[in-house]
């Protein structure tokens, strides 16, 4: 009987090794489907507009409704420039939240404007200002770019006013979406090109922008509905 107890022994133990070991084997996760089906391509526009690769995006970018305390009323878009987000403040404590990207234009206003514009597919024509910091790559725009998939403001554009002037200050789409979450060279606020088409969808012409540079934003507590922070499809 001693003789066969080690054999056996030695049997289970290589079973429970070849257990542990494919317990062990996990697949790695991929890009969550209704993010897929978020950000996926949009065929009937007028310039197609092809599926944004996701695979290394921040999902704290995406688009998601999340808990947001502010005195502004519902329809108003709170910019925290800090942070890199646009808050479209719902009522009853809810906010659309989407990521964005800055660059130095999206730095210098700050106070209440409203939207005096809106634009699918807009033409883009560099400031001075951007020709002067960019020269090598704007001044040949100097005279506008024909709406397209490369032009700098992607498919849609709201031009906010003040004082009913134009302050120069967008939110447009971005030909460039690993600049969301960052503070780039030039340019006013940028959203992923899905996320500006679906805030056009939900914003007139006329509403009120709050844009934050150096204040504390309102209260923010964690995205609802799901656990990680997204709400149904059907929400979005």
């Amino acid at each position: 009987m001693c003789v066969f107890r080690p054999l056996a022994l030695l049997a289970l133990a290589a079973t429970l090794t070849g257990c542990a070991t494919t317990t062990m084997e996990v697949k790695r996760k991929g890009p969550d489907p209704m993010h897929v089906a978020m950000y996926g391509p949009h065929p009937d526009e007028r310039f197609p507009l092809p599926a944004m690769d996701i695979s290394r995006v921040d999902p704290r970018y995406f688009r998601q409704q999340v808990a947001y305390q502010t005195m502004e009323p519902a329809g108003t878009i709170v910019i925290d420039t800090q942070n890199r987000f646009l808050y479209l403040v719902q009522g009853e404590g809810m906010a659309m939240r989407y990521g964005i990207g800055v660059g130095k234009a999206g730095l210098e206003f700050e106070g209440v404007a409203r939207i005096g514009r809106k634009a699918e597919w807009p033409r883009w024509t560099p400031t001075p200002t951007m020709i002067k910091r960019e020269p090598e790559r704007n001044l040949k725009w100097a005279g506008g770019m024909e709406p397209g998939l490369t032009n700098p403001l992607g498919p849609r554009a709201l031009y906010l006013h003040k004082d009913g002037k134009d302050t120069l200050f967008r939110i447009h789409g971005t030909s460039e979406p690993w600049s969301i979450g960052k503070a780039v060279s030039s340019g006013c606020v940028r959203l992923f090109n899905q996320d500006i088409i679906d805030l056009y969808s939900r914003v007139p012409t006329g509403s009120r922008v709050v844009v934050l540079q150096h204040q504390t934003p309102a209260s923010e507590a964690t995205p609802m509905a799901a656990a990680d922070g997204l709400v149904p499809p059907a929400a979005i």
